[in-house]
Parts: C-alpha cells; sequence; structure tokens
C-alpha cells in the first residue's frame, strides 16, 4: 500500500434551505501525510461527517479540491469514483453496521466477496485483520453476542478489509465506555504505523493526544480575555490536570515538560516532552473542552500564557 498526502485546498459545502445559505464547510483547507492521524474536533453539527463524506467521494463539495496522492479527488465522476471508494477508502461508522444475521468474521469478509475477492482469500483476510484487532477468538460471535467495543473493532477490521490507503472514521468512540473507548484508541494508534492516513471526526477531546494533526471545527473564544503573563514552575510541579477548565495556552520560554494522559485503569501514560518554543493547550480553550491530559514541568520551566484569541494572532499566525 502506498499513499501520497492527502490536500483538501478551500473546501465549501453550501446547501440551500428554506431560500438561505447554509455552509457546514467554508474555505476548510488541511494537509496530512501518510501514517498520520488528523482528528476532525468539534461538537455536533460542525461539519465533520459533511467532511468525510466528501474525503470520501458521496458528497462531491460545491467548490474547492481535495487530493489524495495524484489523485484529484473531486474531478473524479463515474466508474472512476466507483473505484476510488472502493478501492482508496475505509469506513468506519459511528453504529458500528453490522449485518446482524452474519457472525463477526462473516462481516469482514462478505463485503470483500462482493468487490471481486475470491471466497478464501477474503475469509482468509478476515482471520488476520480479527487476530490484528485482537478479536482471534471471536470471528463466530454474532455482533449481539459482542460488546459495544467489540462491535467497533469488527467495524475497523471490515474499513480495512481492502487494505484502503485512507480509513476515515465517524465518531469512533461515541457509544462505548471508558474502557471501551481507550481500546479503540490503542487499536488507532498502531492502525496509524501501518502508513496510512487516518482521519476521525469527533467531540471526545480523548482522542486529541494520539493525533499527528488536529483539525479544529468549532466557533472561535468562549473564554474572557486575560493578559498575557509568564509564569514560572519548579521541576515536578504540575501546570494543569487532565479534566481541568481550560483557558490559556501556553509557549515554553525554557525548560521541559512532559505531556501525560492518564488511563482508565488509573495509570499514565507520557504521550511527549516538549521544549524551549513549542506550544501546549491550545485545544481545550480553542474548543470549550476540559483539559485531554495533564502537564507537568520536566525542569524548571518559564511559560509564557495566552489567551485563545492572542495565542492565535501573535504565534499561530507566524507558524
Amino acid at each position: 500500500m502506498t499513499v501520497g498526502p492527502l490536500t483538501v485546498s478551500d473546501l465549501v459545502v453550501e446547501f440551500i434551505h428554506d431560500g438561505y445559505a447554509i455552509r457546514p464547510l467554508d474555505g476548510l483547507s488541511f494537509q496530512a501525510q501518510a501514517g498520520e492521524l488528523v482528528v476532525l474536533l468539534g461538537p455536533s453539527g460542525c461539519g465533520k461527517t459533511t467532511l468525510l463524506s466528501c474525503l470520501g467521494g458521496i458528497l462531491t463539495p460545491t467548490s474547492g479540491t481535495i487530493r489524495l496522492g495524484d489523485v484529484d479527488v473531486t474531478a473524479l465522476a463515474g466508474k472512476q469514483l466507483d473505484t476510488y471508494r472502493r478501492d482508496e477508502i475505509g469506513f468506519v461508522f459511528q453504529a458500528f453496521n453490522l449485518i446482524p444475521s452474519l457472525s463477526a468474521r462473516e462481516n469482514i469478509a462478505v463485503p470483500l466477496t462482493l468487490t471481486g475477492h475470491g471466497r478464501k482469500e477474503s475469509f482468509a483476510r478476515a482471520d488476520e485483520l480479527l487476530e490484528q484487532v485482537g478479536l482471534a477468538e471471536r470471528g463466530d460471535h454474532l455482533p449481539a453476542k459482542l460488546s459495544g467495543g467489540q462491535m467497533q473493532r469488527v467495524a475497523v477490521a471490515r474499513g480495512l478489509g481492502h487494505n484502503p490507503p485512507m480509513l476515515l472514521a465517524d465518531e469512533p468512540t461515541a457509544n462505548l465506555d471508558h474502557i471501551q473507548a481507550e481500546a479503540i484508541i490503542r487499536l488507532l494508534q498502531t492502525l496509524r504505523d501501518d502508513g496510512r492516513v487516518i482521519i476521525v471526526s469527533t467531540h471526545d477531546s480523548r482522542l486529541v493526544p494520539i493525533a499527528d494533526r488536529i483539525v479544529q471545527m468549532v466557533p472561535p473564544d468562549q473564554h474572557e480575555e486575560r493578559p498575557t503573563h509568564d509564569v514560572e514552575y519548579a521541576a515536578g510541579e504540575s501546570i494543569f490536570e487532565q479534566g481541568d477548565d481550560a483557558q490559556l495556552v501556553y509557549v515554553i520560554k525554557s525548560g521541559e515538560v512532559d505531556v501525560i494522559r492518564v488511563l482508565a485503569d488509573g495509570g499514565e501514560e507520557q504521550l511527549n516532552r516538549l521544549g524551549p518554543d513549542q506550544y501546549f493547550g491550545e485545544l481545550g480553550p480553542f474548543l470549550g473542552f476540559p483539559r485531554s491530559a495533564s502537564v507537568r514541568a520536566k525542569t524548571d520551566v518559564v511559560l509564557t500564557a495566552y489567551s485563545p484569541r492572542v495565542f492565535r494572532e501573535k504565534v499561530l499566525h507566524k507558524t
């Protein structure tokens, strides 16, 4: 499997409703490289599913372009578009969409047989994918005998059946409890290493720490403006904890910090270590979400704290 970058440029989707123009997407642009996981983050109704539909060739945008490698997706039509949807895209749906009368194994293999793969090859591929998602012993179970997390893993395996270069997942943790969601998050982390582009739409901030790129699809700041100021922390001190209210964005002037995620079992996982001129804490203030991870000073640090608006104007626009 080889895939070039995904490039979305000036994408606009416009609907006319009761004489009014509605634009769920209005000039959206971003790029993702092979092997990257991109999170489309924002509340319901902000255009995440609309964007996935455009990326998957289901919805034609009003204007703008989508390119996957050398392919201009927005220029495809007819059989070329059918081939793109069949060969280049894997879908993972929020509601699982498994066929109740088919086993987990059959839910993965049957779609492959319908697209021209041999029966033996299709079922061998299903077994391989069930092993990959940790369900090798559940292949003969009907969906009704599986937990929500297990059904979502089967859905992920089905989306990977034809080894697509791009996987689109719509709210993959929405119907899951905390432990099940953690399992899906870890699965997405491993799939990224296969070299495909993974696009995940979500309002679940737990996915933020594993993302290589964030596409923010929400309104601007919701917090009162606070002046820019420097703040110091000693080694070992907590700057903020996972779940805290989020109002400020930080840029490191000196020293290092560790970004840590608290797991469902109470353990901790270090996600990153950041140093001078790097920033952190931007997602919570922009999106109105609690902190998705904890940040602690690894060494003595000096940070500059910005309001979201000032951070966008003085830091993001420069980079």
